[in-house]
């Protein structure tokens, strides 16, 4: 019978040198998951702005919600205010004599986006007091709106706004006034 050579025992250099090797490797990895990050979240970035210019040229050419015209809009409104120490940011405003629809825009729309957006009249409200007696309308654009997210919109009076083929299409026969 013959006995199976045992592996000679690890000496301190050869398990320093293994350590060291195996350091040199999980940072290139490291490095390489960064890089993928980075990437990914440039990919995430262009479809979100994809997304707000296709919802804003739309918006541009037919400047109609909820059967009501609108005489002006203004895409990426940020405003701050140090008095109040509030901070509003919003993706598309359109305004008339009489209403103010507010629309946050996303590349997939889902039922999580529709919390923030409900508490941004709020804000809004507080940051434009010359709205107050404004009707504010809400609206969810999405070039991809998940089935969950435009039931949760429709309970909750925001009009869905979707690409369908060329066109935009809003559903907003459920739209509450804010």
């Amino acid at each position: 019978m013959r006995s199976k050579k045992q592996p000679e025992p690890a000496t301190f250099e050869s398990a320093w040198a293994l350590i060291q090797k195996n350091a040199i490797e999980s940072d290139k990895l490291r490095k390489s998951i960064e890089a993928m990050q980075k990437e990914i979240g440039g990919i995430t970035k262009s479809n979100g702005e994809m997304a707000e210019s296709y919802f804003i040229n739309s918006f541009s050419k037919k400047m109609q919600f909820a059967g009501q015209k609108y005489d002006s809009f203004i895409p990426n409104l940020i405003k701050k205010s140090r008095l109040l120490n509030l901070e509003g940011e919003y993706d598309l405003v359109l305004y008339n004599c009489t209403s103010v629809v507010i629309i946050e825009i996303k590349y997939k729309a889902r039922k999580e986006d529709i919390e923030p957006l409900l508490l941004k009249t709020q804000t809004f409200k507080q940051l434009f007091p010359e709205y107050t007696n404004y009707d504010i309308f809400l609206g969810l654009a999405g070039l991809h709106v998940n089935v969950t997210a435009e039931r949760e919109a429709i309970k909750q009076g925001v009009a869905v706004i979707k690409q369908v083929g060329d066109n935009m299409v809003i559903n907003d026969g459920h739209l509450k006034v804010f």
